[in-house]
């Protein structure tokens, strides 16, 4: 059965219970409600000859009717990144995928100064255009539901994403409806998730973190989400928890390190699953929460291409400083950069993954899909290793390796070292930049204003002399990709326009 399919079983048994908290419209849509809005909005859009239809809004119950709406069209979402080069990312998914219909918001487009065309559905004008006999119609459908949502098989293509593009541009993954389920199905094997929940939806639904623990997850398990379409208003969203009691939450360490500042103590105590993941978590965010809210912090790990979810610390086996453990039904083998044979526990190389969860390819790439899935092992292009107890470890991403002067370099590892220094309120990014003779240097842009050689003094005592930055540039802040983790390329780029590459 299909992921949408599944979705209507569930609204039909629990109609009146509670699906989206929409804190920014005020309103609360029950399961029915919400099944009733999305019929109304897929007679409008089936009306479309695109097979793709593109999606672009923000974190809302209109985000959720839309999507849910495209869904039970049988047509195929293509989830749109608003947050950096909005209008760029609608033209790139266009021409890559062959589709002019894109869902979106006018609120949202003059907020990013993007141009409305012919192609274009806004959210704002179907809902002011609802007759009542649409709202019949629709509410009639809503009581024999099955009969009016496409049948999808679990091998079809269930959504379409794109890579966030911080190391390169981005590709078009097809996720099918199993590999999304099967995502679910594991979690679910490890936590408890039911209709008393309430899942604090700030993730945003274009990348797959968002989209399968923010929406499908609570919406296959009868819970509520309550929706913020700002992740950075920190006060406004710890508020929010506060005041509905969310029970659960899933964001990256940027997000739940801002979270903490902005509340009082006890304010987030309702929490019983605060779950990490997309970057690394410290140590200073774990114990912050534990001291002020009494609450755990765990922490995941996972990508696009996998639905997300690879390995995750549970309650019941959790060891710091690892991204947890498989999930159930998933494979994970650690592979020489080299040889490419497999390595035993212990030692570092990438990390393949195999399971229900892995991606069905990259849309019109056999070339890129061939290079990482072989034999069915999809290649992370992380580096890792997997301890005696099974937990796994993340080193860093291979594409974040630099060879300086014949050896190569970890920036993940001299980020690491620079963290120790600055601490945990100030960020840091390191990035190559080309050199004659070397091959490359490492510059690191960081949001602290410190002494170039007093830092490389500290970092002299911990790291090679390769690996040294050769430069340290303040930045106010560092641009950010939507899920909160520093965009690479933007920082690359503006570190290349200061030294004058």
């Amino acid at each position: 059965m299909s992921l949408h399919e599944e979705i209507i079983k569930i609204s039909s048994k629990y109609n009146g219970h509670t699906a989206v908290i929409d804190s920014a419209a005020g309103k609360n849509y029950t399961y029915g409600k919400l099944v009733t809005a999305a019929f109304i909005f897929a007679d409008i859009i089936k009306k479309s000859d695109d097979e793709f239809i593109g999606l672009m809004m923000p974190m809302s119950a209109g985000a959720f009717i839309s999507l849910l709406a495209v869904l039970i069209t049988g047509k195929v979402p293509v989830m749109i990144n608003y947050s950096t080069g909005a209008e760029n990312n609608i033209s790139y998914a266009r021409k890559k995928c062959g589709f002019k219909t894109v869902i979106t918001s006018k609120k949202l487009c003059d907020k990013l100064g993007v141009a409305q065309d012919s192609g274009m559905m806004f959210a704002e004008d179907i809902a002011g255009s609802i007759t009542l006999i649409q709202k019949i119609k629709a509410l009639i459908k809503s009581f024999s539901p099955f009969r009016f949502i496409a049948r999808k098989s679990p091998e079809e293509i269930a959504v379409l994403l794109f890579t966030t593009g911080s190391e390169k541009e981005p590709k078009a993954v097809m996720l099918t409806h199993d590999n999304i389920m099967s995502n679910i199905e594991s979690l679910t094997q490890l936590f408890y998730f039911g209709t008393e929940d309430i899942f604090t939806g700030v993730l945003p639904l274009f990348h797959i973190y968002g989209l399968t623990t923010s929406f499908f997850l609570p919406l296959l398990s009868g819970s509520a989400v309550n929706t913020f379409v700002n992740p950075l208003e920190y006060k406004f969203v710890a508020d929010g928890i506060k005041k509905n009691g969310n029970t659960i939450i899933t964001a990256t360490p940027t997000f739940l390190r801002g979270y903490c500042q902005k509340s009082e103590p006890g304010d987030l105590k309702s929490l019983r699953i605060i779950m990490a993941g997309g970057d690394k978590l410290t140590k200073n965010i774990k114990e912050t929460y534990m001291s002020k809210h009494g609450a755990e912090v765990l922490e995941g790990y996972g990508t696009t291409e996998t639905s997300p979810v690879i390995s995750v610390n549970t309650f019941e086996k959790n060891r710091f400083g690892s991204i947890g453990q498989p999930l159930p039904d998933v494979e994970v083998k650690i592979i020489d950069i080299d040889t490419e044979q497999e390595l035993p526990h212990g030692q570092e190389g990438k990390i393949y993954v195999k399971g229900r969860l892995v991606m069905k390819g990259y849309f019109d790439d056999m070339e890129e899909t061939s290079l990482h899935i072989r034999n069915g092992w999809y290649d992370t292009g992380d580096i890792g290793l997997m301890d005696t107890d099974g937990f796994l470890w993340h080193k860093g991403r291979l594409k974040r390796f630099v060879k300086i002067g014949g050896e190569m370099v970890s920036l993940t590892a001299v980020e690491n070292a620079v963290e120790k220094h600055i601490g945990e309120d100030y960020q840091c990014c390191a990035v190559e930049i080309p050199h004659i003779t070397k091959g490359a240097d490492i510059i690191v842009a960081i949001t602290k204003d410190i002494s170039d050689s007093e830092m490389k003094k500290k970092l002299s005592e911990e790291l090679p002399p390769i690996a040294v930055p050769k430069k340290f540039m303040y930045f106010e802040e560092l641009p950010l990709m939507g899920n909160g983790k520093v965009n690479f390329r933007e920082v690359e780029e503006l570190c290349k326009k200061r030294t004058g590459f």
